[in-house]
């Protein structure tokens, strides 16, 4: 097959160990980034180029879409899709996952665990706001934040109240949620692909810090789950519609809550903690799947 990777950079880990795992079964694997592309829509015969070139067709493609390019990023995805290549992730399932509110909303109505959060629009409702998840120590989220960014733990109700109206006065979107202290600062990801978990590793805060994230300085190691964790990250994943997800889950007093669930997992603390060769079972997912062109968006809203 002609597989696509849809990546800024042919030298990241995850990329490039994509583009291996596809070259060593067969495959032809074309790294593209989305930003230097443009396309041609019309109603007879739609395309994407680069430098002048149409692009070939491709079989499959694989969105590593960053963050920070969301929108541009899936409209080239959407293109693709309109071409009839199969995307291993669909667009509107990446969009669906990068809006915060909107993934706890889809979860919430769907019975899955989560923390207890609030969301809010005015100053004048801070109060009833840091009640409503449980008081102080409490977490606030911006929106938009990713790797840990803009993540604050406030540990007294002034201090929420303070960090809530700073955020506000700034007109940045954020949410509120109850801290979570029996997880002891740790995290676990679980690589979904299809109805499987198939690794998973805890994440683990340096001393001093509650976010576990490994571009903060956490550390990954190897963990055994429970059957409701599993459990709570397949059903994470499928309600976003993500045939391929890291689901981030909290142990927590009440079960296991899901903090996130990203469209565009890193590859290397999951390989290196595990030892499994992930790229590889996301290749073999291709392979079972794009010839039917058997896309799955699950998730609704």
């Amino acid at each position: 097959m002609r597989i696509a990777v849809l990546s800024r950079n042919n030298s990241l880990y995850s990329t490039r160990r994509l583009k291996e795992a596809g070259e060593a079964r067969g495959h032809e694997v074309h790294v593209i980034d989305p930003l230097k592309c443009y396309m041609n829509i019309n109603m007879q015969s739609s395309s994407v180029h680069i430098k002048g070139k149409e692009l070939p067709e491709f079989d499959a493609i694989i969105p590593r879409i960053g963050a920070s390019i969301t929108f541009y990023g899936t409209a080239v995805l959407r293109q693709f899709e309109m071409m009839g290549v199969y995307p291993v992730n669909e667009s509107v399932a990446i969009s669906r996952s990068r809006d915060k509110l909107r993934s706890l909303q889809l979860l919430s109505r769907k019975g899955i665990g989560l923390p207890i959060t609030g969301f809010a629009n005015q100053a004048s409702n801070i109060p009833d706001l840091i009640e409503m998840v449980g008081g102080a120590p409490l977490v606030i989220k911006l929106l938009e934040g990713t790797q840990g960014i803009g993540v604050v733990l406030a540990e007294t109700r002034k201090a929420a109240e303070s960090v809530i109206e700073a955020f506000m006065g700034l007109k940045a979107d954020i949410m509120v949620q109850e801290y979570i202290k029996e997880a002891g600062g740790a995290d676990i990801r679980c690589f979904v692909i299809g109805d499987k978990v198939i690794a998973a590793m805890k994440r683990q805060a340096k001393p001093g810090e509650f976010r576990s994230n490994l571009h903060r300085g956490g550390s990954a190691s190897i963990i055994r789950l429970t059957p409701e964790e599993r459990s709570t990250a397949v059903r994470a994943a499928r309600t976003m519609g993500l045939n391929v997800a890291g689901v981030d889950i909290l142990r927590s007093n009440h079960g296991p809550v899901v903090m996130e669930v990203n469209s565009s997992p890193g590859l290397e603390g999951i390989e290196s903690a595990t030892g499994k060769n992930v790229a590889d079972k996301i290749i073999e997912f291709i392979e079972k799947n794009a010839k039917a062109h058997s896309t799955r968006t699950r998730g609704k809203g």
